[in-house]
């Protein structure tokens, strides 16, 4: 039978729950166990696609096209499992399916109630990943802070879930945080244990106790937990800051975090082969003091979580080249004609990242323009491309006024808009072009180079594209169109031949890179920046 982890969160939210669950999901997988990971958020939206980033932080994407809470992607990154749709739920969708199922009059004329619809709805949802995926355990974080009313039906329904398997298949992991107190130079439990009593209040009793914290912890602390919150002495495990997120499963590890975690569930394993992982930490912490200054030019910059998975992956190449990657995070909105040397100098590549609506645009296309003309090794995602797009059609190609429909819906020279059949759908729910897509790449590109194939797949998550008209007069002003749809109608990728890397994709190869795997778009683009920071230009050879 597949077992179940539910990794719950108390005194405070922001104690890194999805870490705790994906560096758990990691080691499992060392043993040898199939590991499946999910997240039940609270929040009453159908999912995070139509919130502000600054509200919850980047939308990470699955193959199938799920926009989902940015917790499956530390679960991918840790875990290396492709996800899926059955990896976020939230209130919002718990509540659409119970309310079409009352529609269509599945519950037979019963009042519809939180126990048992809500709750079972909830319990189908989880069951399903185990099923789908025919995982040895799925590891289930629940959103929020035990307390808040928003996520009562999830822990009713987890509790529900381990009365209907058995506590013997199902395990609960409560992550708190343990303060220190310079005052009296102390360490506090108090917090930990009111929160295990608030959970207990619910009906679960944590099998494991992962104590976080910033400084290291007495070993009267973890005696106290576990005597106070009834788990064995080992059970308590602790979970200090560290520098290095990827650093967490081996930290963790020291304290036989996946042996306790195996042993309450009857799992017989093989040791974790953690080797792979531990070469990759070692590169990281001895890596040569270089600094390659990357400038990540957006408008969400004040929360950095808006571009988690695109910070991540420029580390990750770092990593491969063995350099120090500083992010200089940079608001378009600030950019303009007269400061953008100011802005921009100093920088070894520039990136420009997705995003919705016309806010900030400006600096973006200055943004563009400077990179290109300065040959400074430039990279766009999404929003990145078709502001390259548009700023190359305006100063290099002669259209003054070329513009996305997005922007300027009364533009006449709409290089980026909707294909042909998409604008009959413009509800904002429902024309995104979302998950994994095939792309053909042209011969002797740089693209080709980078990727050393002519035919990928990546996730996309945008509504508008590079408009079909303005192919030729673009391209025979220098634009490379080098990425397209098999069928040959979308242009997934642009790039410019005579420079040392200027790139522009449609979709977001930053969900598909690894720390230990980085994206080959992101490698090509830091091995650039680095020759860039070097030698204070950009080689042209590969």
């Amino acid at each position: 039978m597949t077992k179940y982890i539910f990794v719950t969160g108390g005194v405070v939210s922001g104690l890194g729950k999805g870490i705790t669950a994906a560096s758990l999901g990691r080691l499992l997988k060392a043993r040898g166990l199939k590991v499946a990971a999910q997240k039940l958020d609270p929040y009453i939206n159908v999912d995070p696609g139509t919130m502000s980033p600054y509200q919850h932080g980047e939308v990470y994407v699955t193959e199938d096209g799920a926009e989902t809470d940015l917790d499956l992607g530390h679960y991918e990154r840790f875990i290396d499992e492709d996800l899926n749709k059955y990896s976020n739920l939230t209130t919002g969708k718990v509540y659409w399916n119970v309310l079409n199922k009352e529609r269509r009059g599945e519950y037979l004329g019963s009042t519809v109630q939180v126990i048992p619809h809500i709750t079972n709805e909830i319990k189908e949802f989880v069951y399903s990943v185990g099923k789908k995926t025919n995982a040895d355990v799925v590891i289930t974080e629940i959103g929020g802070t035990i307390g808040d009313i928003e996520s009562q039906p999830f822990i009713e329904a987890i509790r529900q879930i381990s009365l209907e398997i058995g506590r013997e298949n199902s395990l609960f992991i409560h992550v708190t945080l343990v303060p220190y107190l310079r005052g009296s130079e102390e360490h506090k439990s108090k917090p930990t244990q009111h929160s295990v009593k608030e959970l207990q209040g619910m009906g679960i009793n944590p099998d494991i106790i992962v104590l976080r914290c910033d400084e290291p912890l007495e070993k009267s602390i973890f005696h106290k937990i576990a005597m106070f919150c009834n788990v064995k002495p080992d059970c308590v495990i602790e979970n200090i800051t560290l520098p290095n997120l990827y650093e967490a499963p081996l930290m963790l590890e020291k304290s036989r975090f996946s042996e306790v975690v195996c042993r309450e569930l009857g799992l017989d394993t093989k040791a974790p082969d953690l080797h792979e992982w531990e070469e990759m930490v070692n590169r990281i912490n001895s890596a040569r003091s270089h600094v390659v200054e990357i400038g990540l030019v957006g408008k969400y910059v004040a929360l950095h979580d808006a571009y988690l998975s695109v910070a991540e992956a420029l580390h990750h190449a770092g990593y491969y080249h063995n350099v120090h990657i500083n992010i200089n995070w940079i608001d378009s909105e600030e950019i303009t004609p007269e400061n953008v040397d100011t802005m921009l100098s100093g920088l070894d590549g520039i990136i420009v990242p997705g995003g919705f609506g016309s806010r900030g645009i400006k600096g973006m296309i200055l943004t563009a323009k400077y990179a290109r003309e300065k040959r400074i090794p430039y990279f766009g995602i999404c929003l990145g491309m078709q502001i390259a797009v548009i700023e190359f059609a305006r100063n290099a190609a002669g259209i003054s006024d070329a513009d996305s429909g997005e922007f300027n819906e009364l533009c006449r020279n709409k290089v980026i808009d909707f294909m042909p059949g998409q604008s009959d759908e413009i509800d904002k729910g429902g024309t995104l072009r979302l998950g994994s897509y095939p792309c053909v790449i042209q011969p002797g590109t740089m693209m080709e180079r980078c990727y050393g194939s002519l035919e990928i797949c990546e996730r996309h998550r945008h509504r508008y594209e590079f408009n079909n008209d303005y192919r030729e007069i673009l391209s025979s002003r220098g634009l490379t169109l080098s990425g397209l749809s098999p069928d040959g109608r979308l242009v997934e990728t642009i790039e410019l031949p005579d420079h040392p890397f200027f790139i522009g994709v449609q979709y977001h190869p930053e969900f598909k890179s690894r720390p230990n795997k980085p994206h080959p778009l992101f490698v090509g683009f830091i091995r650039e920046a680095a020759d860039y920071s070097y030698n204070g230009q950009s080689s042209d050879t590969d």
